[in-house]
């Protein structure tokens, strides 16, 4: 082995195995004495104290050190998991909502069908789902999920809620379209329920926009029909069948001629928040 020469300018510096070789010798003897700390004596003994108790100190401080961050790991993971597993709970508990929500919500429905099916027991009647509509806010035209295979067919009445919603327009082997009494085209001959006092009434959507539909061509010559009063299907109407709750007056006005009076109804039907109908399976002609 050639000695180490330093040459004149140059700085001394030591190979890096020969760092590690005498790094390796303090650690073993460093080791080593903090194993047998009780066999020295006097000075020995005092410089053991110096160097060796710091180097333990610092040895406990750090495993000390890694045991906490370990168990602080373990404490993490195992948060992580029971926030994993109650975000998935809490999903389910959502889904499970809800489908109760529109369970509960579904079962009201069914109930004012069931209501309004027995307020009109001397007709009989199917169910039938809605399944799409026209464009707007209303349910003015829309497609149910029942045609003539259901014995069904075109200018069956339709109701639905408290009362009636329009009629069958055109139809399929298993679909049906219906036109509400709201839409712009719609005119329905009515009747005062109260004195049997004919009129007209006629889909405005602009007009449902404030919650009425328009009447007119209303004959009470002794002012006998008030605002309230209910406003059904007439006799001679040509399409609907009789007696059918269309909604209340909200407003009367007399008509210029002075013969004839007009104004707004309120109808028995939201046709905002449509879902399920009533068709009821007779038709006008084979009732009369």
């Amino acid at each position: 082995m050639s000695p180490i020469v330093k040459k004149k300018g140059e700085k001394f510096t030591l190979p890096g195995k020969y760092v590690l070789f005498i790094l390796t010798i303090l650690c073993t003897g460093m080791v080593l004495l903090t194993f047998n700390t009780t066999i020295f004596s006097g000075p020995l003994s005092a410089i053991a104290g110096y160097t060796i108790v710091p180097f333990e100190a610092g040895i406990s401080e750090v495993g000390s050190y890694l045991r906490s961050r370990s168990e602080e790991l373990g404490q993490i993971r195992d948060l992580i998991a029971e926030n994993t597993a109650l975000k998935e709970q809490n999903d389910e508990l959502m889904i499970e909502n809800t489908r109760l929500q529109q369970e509960r919500y579904e079962l009201t429905n069914l109930r004012e069908l069931y209501k309004l099916d027995s307020q009109y027991d001397e007709y009989e009647k199917v169910g039938a789902r809605i399944i799409a509509r026209d464009s707007g806010n209303w349910f003015y035209s829309f497609v149910i999920n029942k045609g003539s295979d259901d014995g069904l067919t075109v200018d069956m009445n339709v109701m639905a809620g408290s009362g009636l919603v329009g009629r069958i327009v055109d139809i399929g082997p298993n679909w049906s379209k219906v036109k509400a009494i709201i839409a712009d085209d719609s005119n329905v001959s009515a009747m005062v329920l109260s004195s049997s006092d004919n009129l007209i009434v006629s889909g405005d959507l602009k007009l449902y926009a404030s919650g009425v539909i328009s009447f007119e061509h209303l004959i009470d010559s002794e002012d006998v029909v008030v605002e309230g009063d209910k406003i059904v299907t007439s006799n001679i109407s040509d399409k609907y069948l009789p007696g059918i709750l269309i909604g209340y007056i909200s407003t009367i006005n007399r008509d210029p001629n002075n013969l004839t009076k007009s104004g707004y109804i309120t109808p028995a039907v939201d046709f905002e928040h449509l879902e399920e109908v009533l068709i009821i399976l007779e038709m006008k002609q084979t009732v009369e």
